[in-house]
């Protein structure tokens, strides 16, 4: 099977266990998948989050997810737990269907090593 072929069954997958699981089926959206990453990262998963906080847990979801592409580092959690990442390399400019595929790449990535999908 073709990279992008498997990269898409593995991504439909990974939007089809969540969306099971935290929104009735409804299809998330990349955003979603995201925000999703950052709570599980965070670890505080039984707790509301104000507007600013899911941005921040957007953030840390990103960094993590690139992290092992050598864009990002983790650095340190603070004294609230949220984790910190230092830029180890910039994101090169790319096209926004450039950093979707870079995005699902990295989040089937994530649920590969999480063992959550195969």
């Amino acid at each position: 099977m073709a990279r992008d072929e498997k990269l898409k069954e593995r991504w439909e997958g990974v939007v089809s266990l969540l969306s099971n699981r935290f929104a009735d089926g409804q299809p998330l959206d990349l955003d979603a998948v995201i925000y999703l990453v950052g709570v599980q990262e965070l670890g505080q998963l039984h707790r509301k989050f104000k507007k600013d906080e899911k941005l921040n847990l957007m953030h840390i979801a990103i960094c993590r997810l690139l992290e092992p592409f050598g864009y990002y580092e983790f650095d340190y959690f603070d004294e609230q737990g949220w984790p910190h990442y230092k830029i180890v390399e910039q994101l090169p400019p790319l096209k926004a269907g450039e950093q979707s595929v870079l995005m699902k790449e990295a989040i089937v990535q994530y649920f590969l090593e999480k063992e959550v999908i195969e």
